[in-house]
């Protein structure tokens, strides 16, 4: 065999199989390391079974230095960070020599398990309790699932691997051909309907492992989300069988009738998310105005510790300080912002308590001047989830001289770290001990899924499919507004909404590059963006609903709180000296945006240096919709080594050649 031969295999097997040692949890500390264990030594109890598969959970939770899971909404028209993302600067996100999204590390280890456990399973060889056995092997068919779904969100078309496979250039090249991603879709209900079918309600672990209501949420959100990518993609290259679309050379015999697959898929999220919504109840809101929200059940959700005990956690990852897995989100969210900030856009986007919104000429909305005016008889995930200044900070501590400590002036001046970024500053995760704000001590639980996001799949699915809100839609959208605190009709919010008004700060309000004429679909996205605010589903969903195309003729510039009003005033010294300095102004480097371009705070209008590549606001490119594919991926699996002749094809609008940005 040619040592380039090889080579070729070697690298490949990296790239496509590579299988991480197996962990293993303390009580599993006397046995023989697992990279020495062989098959027919390892997954032959039901001890064995948990310890692999609470393993290759692989869920977004909190984490190192920072906000957590709340950060992951940063770089969005819902949340904003001091620096900015890629993707919004056309050009600027490049393809990667190596590394990215096509990897199946995960997948091979998830294959592995089921090629081992399955026939054993089956011949009633695995020694422990049967339904115990059942449960495990469907948390394996539900992680396989997700990290099938994560490959479809960031590149689309990919291949189905459902085995392990031996190490043959050949064969690794053949099977290494990307499917349309509508089979892959269905792929990944198959296997979530193997996972329901197998997992239990409940575990001796509580929700802290997968439970069957997660599988069917996930499958609820699998089918939403291929359904709308179909139905607002559709005649692009991004879809099977659109003009230009990439994999009509590898898959030569393929065919869609992309309305009955839209049909299909969006049929299978309203089954799914019914499923869950009618069995598990929303966590009630006691609806105070913010001030102190610690005894309140839906705020707590979010920064308490045991989170067993909310009916609407599906799934949640739990922390210890003794056993020293802990993160740092108190300690950030308390104390300063965390380098994080709402944009004007969402604040603004949120109802009045009445259900009007805040531009209708009878809501009552008092302004914008203060911050505390902004939340001032407003949707109550506003009032509870933003804080403000003179609210309270802790309940177990007081300043020296016996009174509260209360939030102070947002610190938009501040380093990076911490700052205030639009001076609309998180409160979702909050928790009002003083131990949990002291560094890296910070063991609130951190929830993954939240069953409220079967409501919305719901709603947004049965409208799509049936061009009315029906009962079953009314009655959960129903107490989701009256958990919020607003008024239940949401047609008084539809007869009042202008359309032209919520485009200025919602990218919702478009798909395809058109603004959105029917207000009910509108109203559906805007209750799902103000029900999931910073729980990192934002850019997922304007991405399924090609809500970015307007940004490639009129750019975006993020705004925050309105700094050129009345605030000013908290950033003036005693002599009546303000810190404010703006851009230009002589000697001194600049902290604010420029007040006669706007009287609201543009974090990336600070620095007008032509270096600032967001300065005139967020781009967008269509290729952007879909991550590219590194280069390393294509040269190994090319029989003569080039990039064209790989089995394997780029995404639309990126190219082959590393450190080179997409074209449209």
């Amino acid at each position: 065999m040619k040592k380039s031969y090889i080579n070729k295999i070697q690298q490949l097997c990296a790239a496509v199989l590579a299988f991480s040692t197996l962990l293993s949890c303390n009580k599993y500390l006397d046995r023989a390391p697992l990279s020495d264990v062989t098959p027919s030594e390892y997954l032959n109890t039901e001890a064995d079974l948990a310890a692999y598969t609470i393993t290759r959970y692989n869920f977004p939770t909190h984490g190192g230095w920072g906000l957590g899971t709340f950060a992951n909404d940063n770089g969005t028209d819902n949340q904003v960070t001091s620096g900015y993302a890629t993707r919004w600067v056309p050009g600027e996100w490049r393809v990667g020599a190596t590394g990215g999204d096509w990897d199946f590390t995960n997948i091979r280890q998830v294959n592995y398990f089921l090629e081992s456990v399955l026939p054993k399973w089956k011949s009633n060889s695995i020694t422990g309790n049967k339904l115990n056995i059942e449960h495990y092997i469907g948390e394996a068919y539900f992680l396989r699932a997700y990290e099938y779904f994560n490959k479809v969100q960031a590149l689309g078309d990919f291949p189905i691997l459902k085995n392990t496979v031996k190490d043959n250039l050949e064969e690794l090249t053949v099977i290494s051909t990307r499917k349309p991603r509508n089979e892959v879709a269905r792929f990944i209900i198959a296997d979530l309907d193997s996972a329901a079918t197998l997992l239990s309600t409940t575990t001796a672990s509580g929700k802290t492992r997968i439970t069957k209501n997660a599988a069917l949420l996930l499958k609820s959100r699998v089918a939403l989300h291929e359904a709308t990518w179909l139905k607002y993609h559709k005649g692009t290259a991004l879809v099977p069988g659109g003009p230009g679309w990439p994999g009509a050379k590898s898959n030569a015999n393929f065919a869609m009738n992309i309305d009955q697959e839209i049909d299909y898929f969006l049929t299978q999220a309203m089954e799914s998310a019914q499923l869950v919504a009618d069995g598990v109840a929303l966590v009630n809101n006691t609806k105070d105005n913010g001030f102190n929200s610690s005894n309140n059940p839906y705020f707590k959700m979010f920064g308490d510790f045991d989170l067993n005990a909310y009916s609407e956690v599906l799934l949640w990852r739990q922390y210890s300080l003794p056993l020293n897995v802990t993160h740092t989100v108190n300690h950030y969210m308390n104390r300063n912002a965390g380098n994080s900030g709402y944009a004007k856009g969402l604040v603004e986007n949120f109802t009045m308590a009445n259900g009007l919104p805040i531009y209708a000429a009878t809501s009552g909305y008092k302004g914008d001047n203060l911050i505390s005016d902004v939340k001032i008889d407003r949707d109550n995930r506003l009032q509870i989830f933003m804080k403000a200044p003179g609210e309270l900070s802790y309940t177990d501590r007081k300043n020296t001289n016996g009174q509260d400590i209360v939030e102070g002036k947002p610190d938009i001046l501040g380093i990076a770290e911490t700052r205030y970024v639009t001076g609309y500053a998180l409160k979702k995760g909050f928790n009002y001990l003083i131990a949990q704000s002291e560094g890296a001590t910070s063991t609130t639980g951190s929830i993954v899924f939240r069953a409220v996001e079967a409501y919305l799949n719901y709603i947004e699915a049965s409208y799509l499919k049936n061009g009315s809100v029906n009962a079953k839609a009314q009655a959960y959208w129903t107490q989701i507004r009256e958990r919020a605190g607003v008024n239940t009709d949401y047609m008084n919010t539809v007869n009042n909404t202008d359309m032209n008004m919520e485009a200025k700060g919602d990218f919702g309000a478009y798909s395809a590059g058109q603004l959105l004429s029917d207000k009910v679909l509108y109203n559906i996205r805007r209750e799902r963006r103000l029900e999931l605010v910073a729980e990192g589903m934002r850019f997922a969903d304007l991405k399924r609903w090609r809500a970015l195309d307007q940004l490639a003729a009129k750019p975006y510039i993020v705004e925050g709180m309105k700094i050129w009003g009345p605030m000013q005033e908290w950033y003036k010294d005693e002599k009546g000296v303000s810190s404010l300095i703006q851009p230009n102004t002589s000697g001194k480097t600049a902290n604010v945006s420029l007040q006669s371009e706007s009287n609201y705070l543009r974090p990336y209008r600070i620095n007008l240096a032509a270096t600032n590549l967001v300065l005139d606001g967020y781009k967008w490119i269509s290729a952007h919709y879909l991550n590219p594919i590194a280069m390393s991926h294509f040269t190994i699996t090319s029989p003569d080594g080039s990039p064209e002749s790989s089995s394997i094809y780029q995404n639309p609008g990126w190219p082959l050649m590393a450190n080179q940005g997409a074209t449209n």
